[in-house]
């Protein structure tokens, strides 16, 4: 009885810690987007521009990347252990990014920032041993509402920065409680099973798997959206007339309006995303990708030929976070069912490439130029998922999404 009690409440703190210490460094991850106005005025440049795009997307690279060392670490070594180290290398950036004074150095802080990204892959390497297969959807969707932190940090950054911009306020605050969470992490959650006699190749082997790499093609549409709307939002509102409107009012007023926006945006997403998993417990969840991909796809075409209409634009970005935030819980029930005993290695790179989509979309956009193109862009690529969908998992009689729901 006493084993089962331990069991249990290790299980409990795991889920309720490995989120909230993932929210905690998804605010970290993407504190520059909300404030990146404020920072290119700070560097003497020009908001809005190219270099802003560049600015917000290089802590995704790194976050994204480094993901498959990360979870491969958390299978080795035991999650508490790579999750405390982390949280603890992140105070690092955060310390540094008040004192920077120059584009080009924080272009290299907010490379080691991007490390707080890769807490994804740990908490879900963390927390899915501590549950049975057919709680996966459920868990996995609930530990993944940690990217809700990319919200949390749009809604409170730019208020707590005031309206003298005082970016140190907003730095303080993050390291402030990065260090109340690594204490409470450190005291109450226990560390999980690992297999001591795991090789890095047995590990690296989930990459010979042909499902990793279908997942990570599927996640790349609904997370990389995610990730790349979330840090756009602010971009394109606080840039002034980008979207064909202007908000009257104050610079600050503008970034808490903008921040409002992806905070909303941020929130949906994240917060259906335990939906998908739990839709996925119960309906094939290559069913439910169809849904998915065919919500995406709709939501693009709204905002493609609604640009030059904010009213059209922000309905299309909001629904896109509806089904996009389904999307991603449905592909990570999908996860654990690809390689049982290298959960974190098929997180790595599924996460990885996921949050590639969202480090490459904004460089399309800004490529292209034309945000109508560039939407369309998005669409047909939701097309291509589709058409692989069906191909690989309908015609072709992968069996991986029928598996994760026995």
């Amino acid at each position: 009885m006493e084993n089962t009690q331990n069991s249990k409440y290790a299980a409990t703190m795991a889920i309720v810690m490995g989120t909230l210490a993932m929210l905690v460094s998804f605010m970290a991850w993407s504190s520059i987007a909300p404030l990146a106005k404020v920072f290119m005025l700070h560097f003497g440049m020009t908001p809005g521009t190219g270099a802003q795009k560049m600015l917000v997307a290089v802590p995704v690279l790194l976050g994204s990347i480094m993901r498959i060392p990360m979870g491969i670490l958390s299978d080795r070594l035991g999650g508490k252990k790579v999750f405390l180290a982390l949280m603890i290398f992140i105070l690092i950036p955060l310390a540094i990014i008040p004192h920077v004074h120059s584009y080009a150095a924080m272009l290299w802080v907010g490379l080691l920032l991007g490390m707080a990204g890769t807490s994804f892959a740990v908490a879900i390497s963390y927390v899915s041993v501590w549950f049975p297969k057919e709680k996966q959807g459920l868990v996995l969707g609930i530990t993944g509402m940690g990217n809700i932190g990319n919200a949390v940090s749009a809604l409170i950054l730019p208020s707590l920065i005031g309206a003298n911009q005082d970016i140190q306020k907003a730095y303080t605050f993050l390291i402030i409680l990065l260090v109340i969470f690594i204490i409470l992490f450190a005291v109450l959650t226990r560390e999980m099973p690992t297999d001591k006699n795991k090789t890095i190749g047995q590990a690296l082997s989930v990459a010979k798997e042909a499902d990793t790499w279908y997942l990570s093609l599927f996640y790349m549409l609904t997370f990389g959206s995610f990730m790349a709307f979330g840090n756009l939002i602010p971009t394109l509102i606080g840039a002034g007339n980008v979207l064909g409107f202007k908000i009257a009012n104050t610079d600050a007023r503008v970034l808490v309006v903008a921040g409002l926006w992806a905070a909303a945006f941020s929130a949906i997403a994240t917060l259906v995303r335990p939906l998908g998993g739990v839709l996925a417990d119960h309906v094939l969840p290559k069913k439910m990708l169809v849904i998915a991909f065919a919500g995406i796809f709709v939501s693009v075409l709204i905002m493609a030929f609604g640009t030059k209409s904010f009213a059209a634009l922000m309905t299309g970005i909001l629904i896109l976070a509806v089904f996009a935030g389904i999307g991603n819980g449905v592909v990570f029930k999908m996860v654990p069912y690809v390689s049982k005993s290298n959960t974190g290695a098929v997180t790595g790179f599924v996460g990885a490439i996921g949050g590639l989509g969202g480090f490459i979309y904004p460089f399309v956009v800004a490529a292209i130029g034309n945000l109508k193109i560039s939407f369309l862009v998005l669409a047909a690529f939701a097309v291509v998922c589709a058409i692989v969908l069906y191909l690989v998992f309908f015609r072709g009689g992968d069996t991986v999404v029928e598996n994760a729901r026995d």
